[in-house]
């Protein structure tokens, strides 16, 4: 009944536009006629109330039957200056629907050419949604689930895993099905256990191995029973027995790829050079320039002619591999291992005990003795010196960390946002910033890996530095 009165009221538009049309043409025909001005002008107004009324009408059972409250049903409003409009307003718990009918002027003499032209277009602008109570929550609800798959698909983008996934996806019986690759499980517990991670079943079954089971949960292993039983403290903190876990996951398996590219790459320019007279050949020429300005602009003026070339090693390998690890987590293969703090650690780590081992003296005597400076005040800086050499690579660390982790949240954010607007306006605006906002990301690729190269280089110098106390 709802659909036929919304119909209804829509035909009487269309009455009401015919008639003002009809009225228009008399009025163009007698224009000079006082007369017959004043008579199609009263006419004109009559009809137009008359229409308006039974629209009221229409619409009165249209928003009394979604049960609406007394005072939101609707409201007819008397315009100014012999206008006459109809304003509705219904609330449908979190939605608001607001109708306007149109404002219908009764001086047609002034807009005779627009007025038909303006109802038109008001019919298109006038929308009425009806929705029941059950439909509002299976939306809500709607919402809420697709917020929550987005949440845990940003959160598993981030984490590690023990498998190699490429992509999933709901077959039609409601199945879930991974594409991808198992990696090897290595556990310590009583013995070397080594077994696919496919028995896993992404972190969806128990894996028995020798007699012993096994269960994923938060993305790390822990020993069970057969029923996969997970004992939680009252932190939620399991209490199950943790075995030795040395596996390759996800991450672990990227830095091996990463590192046999690098080694390929650069091994295969090392032959270019002795075969060419040191001239470049295939993808070296690309990687010179590279090379070069790492060696010229960052290693020698940071550490010195003197000192730069046994650091340049580890200056080369720590910056491409940043770069192609960080490139790599733009990638549809779903990577993100400068992501993972332990990654960033261990790099900061190199960084601390390259400085710390291959210091001279002069650094460590302005660490714990400053010449020049007062006796007790040597005894108030020492300290902070050598707090300061380990805060150093604690920034490199989580400088890396943080940044990578911000752009991979921010960025899929905003592709999530495509899923939940559903509209021509919200989802083409998300995919232009995600687009933009990845070749964005395309340059904090390189510049975190030109930062760490740069701060590296930075510390190694300050630690080879040779100081003039006079």
């Amino acid at each position: 009944g709802l659909s036929e009165e919304a119909d209804g009221a829509r035909l009487l538009y269309l009455k009401l536009s015919t008639e003002t049309q009809k009225y228009s043409k008399i009025i163009k025909m007698n224009r000079d006629s006082k007369e017959e001005f004043t008579k199609t002008k009263k006419a004109l107004k009559n009809s137009t109330k008359k229409s308006m009324e039974e629209i009221i009408h229409h619409f009165k059972f249209f928003t009394e039957n979604i049960n609406l409250k007394k005072s939101e049903t609707y409201t007819a409003i008397e315009a100014p200056k012999g206008e006459f409009g109809i304003f509705l307003v219904s609330n449908i718990k979190t939605y608001i629907c607001k109708i306007f009918l149109g404002t219908i002027l009764t001086k047609a003499f002034m807009y005779r050419n627009n007025l038909i032209k303006i109802i038109v277009l008001l019919l298109f602008v006038v929308t009425s949604s009806v929705n029941a109570q059950e439909a509002t929550e299976e939306h809500n609800s709607g919402v809420k689930d697709i917020k929550s798959e987005i949440k845990e698909y940003i959160n598993h983008h981030l984490l590690d895993s023990y498998d190699f996934s490429l992509f999933s996806y709901t077959n039609d019986a409601g199945e879930h099905v991974y594409i991808g690759a198992p990696l090897p499980v290595i556990l310590i517990d009583g013995g070397l256990k080594i077994f696919s991670s496919s028995k896993f079943h992404h972190g969806e079954t128990v894996a028995e191995v020798d007699g012993n089971f096994y269960k994923v949960h938060h993305n790390k292993i822990y020993k069970t029973d057969a029923a996969g039983t997970i004992t939680l403290d009252d932190h939620d903190h399991p209490t199950n027995a943790k075995p030795l876990d040395f596996s390759i996951t996800k991450n672990v398996a990227v830095i091996f790829l990463v590192g046999l590219l690098m080694f390929f790459m650069f091994s295969r320019m090392a032959k270019s050079y002795k075969k060419n007279n040191l001239m470049p050949t295939g993808f070296g020429r690309m990687l010179e320039p590279i090379i070069m300005y790492i060696r010229d602009d960052i290693a020698i003026p940071n550490i010195g002619l003197k000192n730069y070339k046994k650091y340049m090693s580890y200056l080369l390998t720590v910056f491409f591999f940043v770069w192609i690890i960080n490139l790599l987590g733009l990638t549809p293969l779903g990577v993100n291992v400068t992501n993972n703090i332990a990654v960033t650690f261990a790099l900061a780590l190199i960084t601390y005990l390259l400085t710390t081992f291959t210091a001279n003296k002069n650094y460590w005597k302005h660490i714990f003795w400053m010449p020049g400076v007062p006796v007790p005040m040597k005894f108030i800086l020492a300290p902070i010196e050598l707090l300061g050499t380990i805060i150093k690579p604690f920034s490199l660390m989580i400088r890396l960390y943080a940044n990578i982790t911000a752009g991979h949240i921010v960025l899929m954010s905003i592709i999530g946002l495509m899923f939940i607007f559903k509209s021509w306006i919200g989802s083409p605006l998300s995919f232009g910033l995600a687009f933009a906002l990845a070749l964005l990301e395309l340059l904090v690729a390189a510049l975190q890996a030109y930062i760490f190269t740069m701060l590296s280089a930075l510390y190694f110098g300050m630690a080879v530095e040779e100081h003039d106390d006079h």
